[in-house]
């Protein structure tokens, strides 16, 4: 059956072709959080390999890279996007009176055009394929370098990465401490591939048919060995100095901006700052650091006088609040006032309602919070998500950590800007953890809140930092430097939760060297199929 299916997937031409790729690009999308079916990566890339197989080889370098390689690796990229990256279609339906007609471009539009770099991928291996198991290298190596361009071109967007698929336990993922998520994203492909040589090679021994499948069985039972062994070794230890007390409001992004809920919504955080979760529970008391979550205010709090004394009213002595908040530029004297407008801000706020540090957002998420070439594209009626301004400033990158007064000095990131694996700069060896800060609530009840969460988990296994994250409607939780979950929320519940901060690690590999054991690991790869294609050749004729 299986070879049968296999000489099927070799001969099928025209749109049946597009089909099949689109179908098994879909099915590998089950492979990402929060379902993490990773059988289902070891069925999707050998269709892809056998479609590849089934393409002439007699083309122009054109032909080569614009052509039937292309349509197939696109094809694959527009199914797996198209539904790993489904629920973003859930935005639109928060204020649909103004953003409803924009549902195909979220749900196609966006999908399609990041299959162009699952395009270039299959094509660039097809310049280099062969008849030859060292094929699923070239197409491993080559889909490795357009999923690291996808995550850093055009502002990037490096969601959903199929390194992510090792995150479905604690021990597979270890080994991002030392080659990164794209690392990991080339051990996955490469070993989902490798069933790709059983069918249909039935004139070859089982020996070379079945041993790349059985390598990569191995190989990932040696990943989750080496983290067996990275966890056992490392308990989590934890700080003395600070005691973390993280809201968790659940506030529906529909009703966030209402002028009417404006009083409601502020009584509920103070009343949920000081709830106390059970009878022996401290309440605020213990705590040195109050946490609320990204742009919490339904307001401007800098212009809000009443509220910065209703805060120091909330805080014991010697307890700072840090709170995610919209303010304008020009109401602070912190920080540069070269450029008027909103900026999506952490504060952090003593005892007596003073605001004594700030950070800003410098990642904003396009269409989201900003407009891209917006004096043209206003124009089609294009506008930005938000509710609570005409559209975000850009904020700059951080160049120290964030230290609030008592505060161990971290590294804060709002909302995704916590998915760019490498891209935390310096700043990120001078703090002791990081602070991520988001909302959600735009895909509420849909699983990219989830998605969201692990691929934040995997930084702090990069870069041997603990993450500390507080969402609007979920997930809130402590994760150590080593990714493990220390204590959490249930999603999209309102609730508190009392926490202390994980220790960090000296270093990594990662955190020393970055992305250049995964550049190593690449060249090496392309360099040697390229040799091995010239050296058959040259011994074929």
């Amino acid at each position: 059956m299986f070879e049968n299916f296999a000489q099927w997937c070799l001969l099928v031409h025209g749109w049946r072709r597009l089909l099949v790729a689109f179908a098994a690009g879909a099915l590998a999308a089950l492979s990402m959080p929060p379902l993490y079916v990773l059988p289902a990566l070891f069925v999707a890339f050998p269709i892809l390999v056998w479609l590849l197989d089934g393409v002439e080889t007699q083309l122009s370098w054109r032909q080569k890279l614009f052509g039937p390689a292309f349509r197939i690796g696109w094809s694959f990229g527009f199914g797996y996007f198209t539904l790993s990256l489904h629920w973003m279609s859930g935005a639109f339906f928060v204020e649909p009176d103004l953003f409803l007609w924009a549902l195909p471009l979220g749900l196609f539009g966006l999908p399609a055009l990041l299959a162009i770099f699952w395009g270039f991928g299959a094509s660039i291996a097809h310049l280099m394929w062969s008849d030859y198991g060292q094929r699923l290298f070239a197409l491993a190596g080559a889909l490795s370098v357009t999923e690291f361009l996808r995550g850093h071109l055009f502002t990037g967007f490096p969601w959903n990465l199929h390194g992510y698929a090792l995150g479905l336990s604690d021990q597979t993922m270890q080994f991002g401490s030392i080659v990164g998520i794209y690392g990991l994203t080339f051990l996955m492909l490469i070993m989902a591939m490798s069933p790709a040589t059983i069918w249909p090679n039935l004139e070859q021994s089982k020996i070379d048919r079945f041993a790349p499948f059985i390598g990569a069985l191995c190989a990932l039972a040696g990943l989750f060995a080496f983290g067996q062994w990275q966890l056992s070794a490392n308990p989590t230890e934890f700080r003395r100095d600070v005691r973390l007390r993280l809201v968790q409001p659940n506030i529906p992004q529909a009703e966030k901006w209402k002028p009417e809920n404006v009083g409601p919504i502020f009584e509920k955080l103070l009343a949920l700052s000081a709830e106390r979760s059970s009878p022996d529970d401290p309440g605020l008391i213990a705590t040195t650091h109050l946490i609320w979550p990204e742009s919490v205010f339904p307001f401007l709090v800098a212009e809000r006088p009443q509220a910065l004394a209703l805060i120091a009213r909330l805080l014991p002595n010697g307890t700072n609040l840090i709170a995610g908040a919209a303010r304008n530029r020009v109401d602070l004297t912190l920080g540069d006032q070269s450029e008027a407008g909103v900026l999506n801000s952490i504060l952090s706020f003593n005892d007596q309602g003073e605001i004594n540090a700030t950070y800003d957002k410098y990642r904003l998420v396009p269409f989201g919070e900003y407009v891209p070439l917006k004096p043209v594209l206003s124009l089609l009626g294009i506008r930005e998500m938000v509710s609570a301004s005409d559209s975000f400033v850009h904020g700059t990158p951080p160049r120290k950590a964030f230290t609030p007064l008592g505060t161990p000095p971290l590294l804060p990131l709002i909302c995704y800007e916590v998915i760019f694996s490498g891209g935390l700069g310096d700043t990120i060896r001078q703090s002791e953890w990081m602070l991520n800060l988001t909302n959600d609530a735009w895909f509420q009840h849909t699983i990219g809140p989830a998605q969201h969460f692990e691929h934040a988990r995997m930084r702090a296994v990069e870069e041997g930092v603990p993450l500390v994250r507080v969402a609007n409607t979920g997930r809130t939780a402590v994760i150590d430097a080593f990714g493990r979950i220390t204590a959490s929320l249930a999603m999209d519940k309102a609730a508190v939760l009392n926490a202390n901060l994980p220790q960090r690690l000296e270093k990594t590999l990662f955190s020393q060297y970055r992305h250049t054991i995964f550049y190593l690991i690449i060249g090496a790869v392309l360099l040697s199929v390229i040799l091995r294609n010239r050296w058959r050749r040259n011994w074929e004729n």
